[in-house]
């Protein structure tokens, strides 16, 4: 009995390392919307061409992303995963028992991170399209160093006396929703780091090309 229930728990766990598959799909908007997260935050100036044309990327791998939670595979759907407080406490009771279970998808902390990280997104998204309007036309000549770092030009909408107090309830929804996403960004990685050593999962490396 006693071999059999430890044979038991040790298919479990492989099970458990082996149950999470990232389609290339979910990898690209995963890993894309990272690089222009990072792209707008470190090397490119705020306000510049650059930074505006990396935020309508940025809308197209989100809404990528989210049609795919409705159309693409088992796993990437919002059906595998859907946000659930409850279980999450759940979940951080199984932690704390030292239970192991095993998820198809993210598990319900990481749903609720996945949703929270691409609400604020979609705020960063909207806030500045709303500030900066339509892309902006690239000048023959200008140089790279003015493409990335300077100022591309104000919308004509945020001009006049309600249009300015429009443009600074979008400017502070856009700067709360960024510092809120460098937190997100930081507990995510903190809790992928976590899950890892506890739980023995290829968590990181399953997200990488190639990766199961």
């Amino acid at each position: 009995f006693q071999r059999t229930t430890c044979r038991k728990r040790n298919l479990n766990m492989t099970d458990q390392t082996r149950t999470r598959r990232w389609d290339p799909l979910v990898k690209i908007t995963h890993w894309g919307i990272a690089a222009v997260v990072l792209w707008n935050a470190l090397i490119v100036g705020e306000g510049s061409a650059a930074h505006i044309y990396a935020g309508y990327v940025l809308a197209g791998l989100l809404a990528l992303r989210l049609l795919w939670g409705v159309i693409g595979t088992r796993a990437a759907r919002f059906s595998a995963f859907p946000p659930s407080p409850g279980r999450a406490l759940a979940h951080i009771r199984a932690i704390r028992a030292g239970a192991h279970e095993a998820h198809v998808s993210h598990n319900p902390l990481g749903a609720l991170m996945a949703y929270a990280i691409w609400a604020c997104v979609s705020v960063i998204v909207a806030s500045g399209i709303a500030m900066a309007g339509a892309p902006p036309a690239i000048e023959p000549g200008t140089s790279a160093a003015q493409l990335m770092y300077g100022e591309a030009g104000e919308n004509e909408a945020g001009e006049g006396e309600e249009g300015g107090e429009a443009g600074e309830v979008f400017e502070e929804a856009h700067e709360v929703a960024v510092n809120l996403l460098y937190v997100l960004i930081l507990l995510h990685i903190g809790g992928v780091a976590f899950e890892t050593a506890r739980s023995g999962r290829r968590t990181i490396l399953a997200m990488l090309p190639g990766g199961k």
